[in-house]
């Protein structure tokens, strides 16, 4: 199987990455402001918390944006909010042609949005369609990571690329489980909006962030109008934290994920035919055995210390390695591959510790 997983940066950008965070902190926020958990409430003149104000400043500076809203629902609440800010009920809306993510396939039909399909691994096609509809698309949803395993386009292109076609056409990109690991996000590529869950860099639950253009942002601003809208001083606070740290971990994660595809294809664990990385939706280590074990591991991998399931996908309660079965798109292609093939994703671990969990497994499996 040949998959075109995104490219993360090194550990040295993501260095960088964290002191530019902690730059744009310094210059919005006092030394006192940044030793509190936040305020509450709806500041007259602001209609939020000012540190959620100073928050989203933070944010806005460390992508390159003019500014950035933090809302609620998480990811699917921010995909929701700039779907609503830039496009009308009814309206035809460009999309690659794997499947929508579900939650925001639920957003689109709210909306009665009607999914106009091009090929994005195929610039030419996207030209062409961008071209003869070019009256009816009012706005596009670019997804950076993949949601079949045969993608392969360059997000960046695949942007410029409608843009170029359709320049007043507003275009948003679900920057989940890409953001702080790519180089850049949608709104660094020229997209209109980015969007993606703050619980997803460490941040808490339930708060997502739309980053890029001031004035569909501030439409956003306004349809937030009720105080219980707002995102609180003391949760954003807790996502500007995730914001400082996710960097560094996430490269790490990245780091450990290419070492243990070069240990796994090299033998280290006897019964493993082939290791590889794709994005399915984050960037997982995908293991395929030589027999039909995979059901046995996942079985045995939580008594040895691996957590089972995801809670939201590199959150901050994640910590253990996941091992897990692979998704529903790669099920889909080849129903058999679930007996063959697990994914994992390392969290905060080391190769060590996950290599181990492997070899106890296969021997508990071998021994049964």
């Amino acid at each position: 199987m040949k998959t075109y997983p995104l490219h993360s940066i090194p550990l040295e950008q993501a260095k960088q990455l964290q002191f530019k965070v902690i730059d744009a902190v310094t210059r919005h926020f006092r030394g006192e402001e940044v030793l509190s958990l936040g305020d509450l409430g709806v500041v007259k003149g602001l209609n939020k918390p000012r540190c959620t104000q100073k928050v989203e400043q933070v944010f806005a500076d460390t992508f390159d944006a003019p500014a950035a809203l933090l809302v609620r629902g998480a990811g699917t609440g921010a995909i929701r909010w700039a779907l609503t800010a830039c496009m009308k009920p009814g309206q035809t809306i460009l999309v690659h042609t794997s499947p929508i993510y579900p939650t925001t396939q639920v957003t689109m039909d709210s909306m009665g949005l009607k999914p106009l399909r091009a090929d994005f691994n195929d610039l030419d096609q996207l030209r062409a369609v961008c071209a003869e509809h070019r009256q009816e698309i009012r706005g596009a949803l670019v997804q950076l990571t993949r949601q079949k395993p045969e993608d392969s386009y360059d997000y960046k292109a695949v942007i410029a690329a409608i843009k170029e076609m359709l320049p007043q056409v507003p275009v948003i990109t679900d920057d989940n489980y890409a953001a702080l690991k790519v180089d850049a996000i949608g709104c660094q590529a020229g997209a209109d909006l980015s969007t993606f869950s703050c619980f997803k860099i460490l941040g808490p639950e339930g708060v997502g962030v739309v980053i890029g253009s001031k004035e569909l942002i501030d439409r956003i601003y306004k349809m937030q109008y009720s105080g219980g809208s707002q995102v609180q001083g003391h949760e954003a606070m807790e996502a500007m934290r995730g914001l400082i740290y996710a960097p560094v971990s996430l490269a790490i994660q990245s780091e450990v994920n290419e070492e243990l595809v070069r240990r796994l294809n090299a033998g280290e664990i006897p019964g493993v035919k082939n290791a590889f990385l794709a994005n399915a939706q984050s960037k997982v280590l995908l293991v395929e055995f030589e027999q039909e074990i995979a059901e046995k591991i996942l079985e045995a991998a939580p008594r040895f210390g691996a957590a089972p399931h995801p809670v939201g996908s590199e959150s901050k309660y994640e910590f253990a390695p996941m091992i897990y079965r692979v998704s529903g798109t790669f099920r889909a292609q080849d129903p058999t591959i679930e007996h063959r093939m697990i994914r994992i994703n390392p969290m905060r671990s080391g190769p060590d510790t996950i290599l181990r969990i492997l070899r106890q497994c296969v021997e508990q499996v071998q021994e049964g």
